[in-house]
């Protein structure tokens, strides 16, 4: 048998209007108009065929009808908030499953995470790191972190960093016969490279640094190998200013020179569109976007004297 159910938007209006004794109360509350108010409890009264309101001396008062419908109508609308606020607290437990490059979560999420969990005991936080991203998140994988130009259809995606590629290297080598001291001499050291040439070839050209060989130097697949051998003096490396920020503020590694060039692409904050502000994935990525904005605006890395685009995609 099918339930004889009036209009739900009609009910809503009406509990808010019987619930101030006003159309205009109840419309300032609701966000509609007066006149869209009037409508509603006119149609709900047509589907009940009864008056719910009375008017008196330029007030608002319910009938005997409307008031004993008032009575039941607010004990239903209690329960259902009460249920959705169950079922929002459940959803803000539980597990949570971070995808994301193993660089980013060794250099960046993994020291932070400590805060989050603190502010945050009932979420159970799982990191699975992938080496490359398809684009799109699988069923087992509530939030991703992606590094590129923050266009995944069909995904929320937010920019965490203004970000930008530096020359990056051991202490040790800015003294001595090869001393680091202008552009130039990076022709004297080995080139590190993150799983291609291409920024090195980019930054050379940009700044248009003669005699420097860009075919030259090991690659890696992934930045933390570049950034741990540049700490161990191995060669000169073209960090990303986001990763490197820990090696450099533990005086592991330096900048020797200020020209820096500015990335296209960036690490992203991505969820399904649909769940951006539910539960526990809302918690993190609220938590994860405030920890990038503060780090920014308190500036732990300077930011380069030269910022250069960066000519190639």
């Amino acid at each position: 048998m099918s339930r004889r159910l009036p209009p739900l938007n009609s009910l809503k209006v009406f509990e808010a209007a019987a619930r101030h004794l006003s159309f205009t109360r109840a419309a300032e509350e609701l966000f509609v108009t007066q006149a869209a108010v009037s409508h509603q409890i006119k149609a709900l009264e047509e589907f009940l065929g009864l008056k719910l309101f009375r008017r008196r001396n330029r007030s608002l008062l319910l009938t005997e009808e409307g008031q004993g419908y008032f009575l039941d109508l607010k004990d239903i609308f209690s329960a259902i908030s009460d249920a959705t606020d169950k079922v929002l607290e459940r959803g803000s437990k539980g597990a949570l499953t971070i995808s994301l490059s193993p660089s980013f979560a060794i250099q960046w999420l993994v020291p932070r995470l400590s805060d989050f969990n603190q502010l945050h005991p009932d979420v159970d936080v799982r990191i699975k790191a992938v080496d490359l991203d398809e684009g799109s998140l699988t069923d087992d994988v509530d939030v991703a972190i992606y590094y590129g130009r923050g266009n995944w259809p069909g995904l929320r995606c937010d920019k965490l960093y203004q970000e930008f590629l530096v020359p990056v290297c051991s202490p040790m080598l800015l003294s001595g016969p090869k001393a680091l001291n202008r552009l130039a001499d990076l022709q004297l050291h080995t080139l590190l490279h993150d799983s291609s040439r291409k920024e090195w070839k980019n930054y050379v050209r940009e700044f248009e640094i003669p005699g420097t060989n860009v075919n030259q130097g090991p690659i890696f697949s992934h930045s933390t190998m570049v950034l741990q051998a540049a700490i161990h003096s191995q060669g000169i490396a073209l960090a990303n200013n986001v990763l490197a920020q820990p090696e450099l503020e533990a005086g592991r590694l330096v900048c020797p020179f200020d020209e820096a060039l500015m990335s296209k692409n960036a690490f992203y904050l991505v969820c399904q569109e649909k769940q951006a502000e539910t539960g526990r994935i809302q918690i993190f990525r609220d938590w994860v976007l405030e920890k990038a904005r503060k780090e920014q605006e308190e500036g732990p890395l300077p930011q380069p004297e030269t910022h250069i685009e960066e000519v190639m995609a």
